[in-house]
C-alpha cells in the first residue's frame, strides 16, 4: 500500500522508516498518474520497504527541501538518508531495478 504523507508528517513517518520512497506528485500531472499503479504493485511485492507519495500542490516544504524541480519524482531513503532519486515515469520493471539497485 502507498501511503499518503505530508510536511508535517514527513520527518515521524519517512525519515524513520528502514526503508522508504517517497512519490512526488500532483492530480494534474499525466505521467504521475501512470506510474501509480506500477507503485501500488511495488510496495506489495517489496513489503521491507515503505511507500509514500506527497501532493507536491499541497505540501510545498519538502519537496523544496529536496530540491523537486520536476514531477514524478520519486525519493528513496535508507534509515533517514537519502540514498537516491528516480525522476520521471518508467516503467514497473525498470522502477523496481532500481530500487533494488539503490537499496541493494
Amino acid at each position: 500500500m502507498v501511503a499518503e504523507t505530508n510536511d508535517s508528517g514527513f520527518e515521524q513517518e519517512v525519515l524513520k522508516a528502514d526503508k522508504a520512497i517517497v512519490d512526488f506528485w500532483a492530480e494534474w500531472c499525466g505521467p504521475c498518474r501512470m506510474i501509480g499503479p506500477s507503485l501500488e504493485e511495488l510496495s506489495n511485492e517489496m513489503t521491507t520497504i515503505k511507500f509514500f507519495k506527497m501532493n507536491v500542490d499541497q505540501n510545498q516544504q519538502t519537496p523544496a527541501k529536496y530540491g523537486i524541480r520536476s514531477i514524478p519524482t520519486l525519493l528513496l531513503f535508507a534509515k533517514g538518508e537519502l540514498k537516491g532519486q528516480i525522476i520521471g515515469a518508467l516503467p514497473k520493471d525498470s522502477l523496481k531495478q532500481k530500487i533494488e539497485q539503490v537499496f541493494a
